[in-house]
């Protein structure tokens, strides 16, 4: 536990472990969390409140790549401790007033959580008391379809997320799990992924003597491997029905 005067925060979940029950009422209805969400992707983040510049551009970016989520089998929810009144009224401000990168009449599809108690803040660790002990902090977590935490990101309230970067982490798990390799730095799709280290003499004596030209092996621990971009996709993106 974390004390802090006002406020007393759980011990924040950590990659690896499942992710937090809760229900919650949102803007697309109640929620069941994670159950409702099991077998499919989750993203879940948190906003610090509504009608704040920052979180309207973010929810602006996350509605325009809403599709691209959706092909890879992911669902979006959002949080912010207002109410539902509150995250409707600024829905409404969103479709009606802004216009950011040429998004302009945009309608909020994906629900977003009224977490007026904090309880859900306060159980995914998403308040941190040296910021403010009553708004979030910018967190995201990636969650797969067995409802297992896979990716931590937190944010200041004062800069925006990079939803590009968001993607190609979502990209990175899916891709991992798809073909059991790992992805290196700045990786993007199409790029040469890792090839698992030996874990047994046999292992290290075959990548030494390597005489397949479709691995580069660098040293007995670091070895690339091609994974065109096509393949990828034809694994991860959802079928269409």
């Amino acid at each position: 536990m974390y004390e802090n005067n006002s406020i007393t925060c759980s011990t924040a979940p950590l990659i690896g472990d499942t992710a937090p029950q809760f229900t919650a009422n949102t803007t697309n209805g109640p929620v069941n969390f994670p159950d409702d969400f099991r077998g499919h992707w989750v993203i879940l983040f948190s906003h610090p409140m509504d009608f704040t510049p920052v979180c309207t551009t973010e929810f602006l970016s996350f509605q325009s790549m809403i599709h691209d989520f959706q092909e890879l089998d992911t669902e979006i929810i959002g949080l912010s401790v207002g109410a539902i009144s509150s995250h409707l009224a600024w829905f409404r401000s969103i479709h009606d007033e802004i216009n950011f990168k040429d998004w302009k009449n945009i309608d909020i599809t994906f629900p977003v959580i009224a977490d007026i108690d904090l309880h859900v803040s306060k159980l995914y660790g998403m308040i941190h008391p040296n910021t403010s002990d009553t708004k979030t902090v910018r967190t995201v977590f990636i969650i797969d379809p067995n409802s297992i935490i896979r990716t931590i990101l937190y944010y200041p309230q004062t800069t925006g997320r990079n939803l590009k970067e968001i993607k190609r982490i979502l990209i990175a798990l899916q891709t991992t799990d798809a073909f059991k390799v790992s992805t290196p730095a700045d990786w993007t799709p199409g790029a040469p992924v890792i090839e698992p280290s030996p874990q047994t003499t046999k292992d290290l004596t075959k990548r030494i003597n390597n005489t397949n030209k479709n691995i580069d092996v660098q040293s007995w621990y670091l070895a690339f491997k091609n994974l065109p971009e096509n393949k990828i996709y034809a694994k991860i993106k959802k079928k269409k029905s």
